[in-house]
């Protein structure tokens, strides 16, 4: 009798004997940086040469949809229903990466060809999200072979724009609420915390990008001639950004405070590491002050200047500048006003005296922050299975510090979320020299099988 154990074996033996490495190297030689739009044939061809036959081996019923936004890429959708009395999982992962960077990869490595070395593997999409949706597909598929069946329906929607904001995706979800429905959506993207640790999130924090600009007159002017004269733009949009944040990064804008740390969600973070690693050192007195890293990375909202110019930085010359720019950013948990933040943004630089700063929206679309209740019955589920598998609890987060779609999937679909990140926070994701660590992802197959095997099993025991 095949067992939950055979599954979990056979997953592995999936990883020790190549398998797992030539079908990523597959994945990763497909240049889709949705990024550049020179890259659009290749956004269509991984889904019509790679994706869509992949699926429709395992069994789904597969359909190209085409983009309702025309900045989006083409999306694949796929099914499996093996009887419509049972539990239906969504699960999701998106084909498109970041932009190469090739000339800034270290030498001996490039974007697209798969490169081992020791325990990592590196090429762009390994960690983001090639590499992760991989193993979830192959963990489902060593469960059927063995069980013969999953024991649940799956849905699955593959799309090729998650790195320009998911055009798109909310408006679909929207106009076809009845045919995407589901139990619950079990998905994997991000890092976990630690790399031999499974870690689960439950939602992700939001983000609003925008350019704050100061332009007081045409032209650059001498700071001899002028110098005490004309006001500084850079000068003033310093001390504009001054009155957003103080001088260790707490927010003074009230409508930025979130609401939702709770003591509940304050307990859930207890203890979570967030230095370490191959990451940078985390700086203790940097952000709101009593609460702990964790806290203020999971559970609170973080301003960042992510560029910065006034005149020519690369070759300065003595001369007032007549603008100065800076694009911000603010990532956002639950609790804040999505709709509110650039105009709480005016409503604070006027008052503070900085009416002549300019805000103006980012072009780039952004998720909107989600939380599911840590006290769901299906955190517990694959909490328990994770455990079952690895001999650990794992990590668990209300959210996800970085911005996934969720909300197109909690909100519009209305759907509980938990993802289960195969990646780890030194990843270089979004970076050069983007990588997986091997023992993670062999662990991360055998996870995602136990609890592809563990659904099956419950949703066979679930009253009809």
């Amino acid at each position: 009798m095949t067992t939950r154990d055979d599954a979990v074996a056979r997953a592995a033996r999936y990883f020790d004997e190549g398998a797992f490495r030539t079908d990523l190297a597959r994945l990763v030689a497909f240049e889709t940086e949705s990024q550049n739009p020179a890259q659009a044939a290749e956004l269509r061809r991984y889904i019509d040469e790679l994706a869509r036959p992949w699926l429709e081996r395992l069994g789904f019923a597969c359909e190209v949809l085409e983009n309702p936004d025309p900045r989006g890429g083409p999306l694949l959708y796929g099914e499996r229903i093996e009887d419509p009395a049972l539990e239906t999982v969504f699960t999701y992962g998106h084909g498109d990466v970041i932009r190469a960077q090739t000339e800034q990869w270290r030498e001996g490595l490039h974007p697209f060809k798969l490169v081992e070395e020791g325990d990592r593997l590196y090429g762009r999409g390994t960690a983001d999200n090639k590499g992760q949706h991989l193993i979830n597909l192959s963990a489902l598929e060593a469960v059927l072979e063995l069980r013969g069946s999953l024991g649940f329906n799956v849905k699955i929607v593959l799309e090729m724009s998650e790195e320009t904001g998911s055009p798109g995706l909310a408006k679909l979800f929207a106009d076809n609420r009845e045919r995407f429905a589901a139990d619950v959506l079990i998905a994997s993207d991000g890092p976990r915390l630690e790399p031999d640790r499974a870690t689960m999130f439950m939602g992700s924090r939001g983000g609003v990008n925008f350019d704050l600009k100061v332009h007081l007159r045409d032209g650059a002017h001498h700071s001899g001639n002028w110098g005490g004269a004309l006001a500084d733009p850079a000068t003033i949009l310093a001390h504009a950004i001054a009155a957003i944040v103080d001088r260790r990064g707490s927010i003074r804008i009230p409508g930025w405070r979130p609401t939702s740390l709770t003591p509940e969600i304050r307990e859930t973070l207890k203890g979570l590491p967030v230095d370490g690693g191959d990451g940078p050192k985390v700086d203790p007195d940097w952000g709101e002050p009593d609460l702990t890293p964790a806290e203020r990375v999971f559970g609170w909202n973080s301003f960042a200047v992510l560029a910065m110019t006034s005149g020519v930085p690369e070759a300065p010359v003595n001369a007032i500048s007549g603008e100065a720019r800076a694009h911000c950013q603010l990532r956002y948990v639950v609790g804040t006003d999505p709709d509110d933040i650039l105009p709480a943004l005016r409503r604070h630089l006027d008052r503070e005296g900085f009416d002549m700063v300019e805000i103006t929206p980012a072009d780039r679309v952004f998720f909107r922050a989600t939380r599911l209740d840590p006290s769901n019955p299906w955190v517990g589920f694959v909490a328990a299975s994770l455990e079952r598998t690895a001999g650990q609890p794992p990590h668990v987060l209300p959210n996800l510090a970085g911005s996934l779609p969720n909300d197109t999937f909690s909100e519009v679909l209305g759907l509980p979320t938990v993802w289960v990140p195969h990646s780890y926070r030194g990843c270089s994701q979004h970076a050069p020299d983007e990588h997986v660590i091997q023992s993670t992802c062999r662990e991360a197959l055998q996870l995602m099988a136990g609890l592809f095997w563990d659904i099956g099993e419950r949703s066979a025991k679930a009253p009809s």
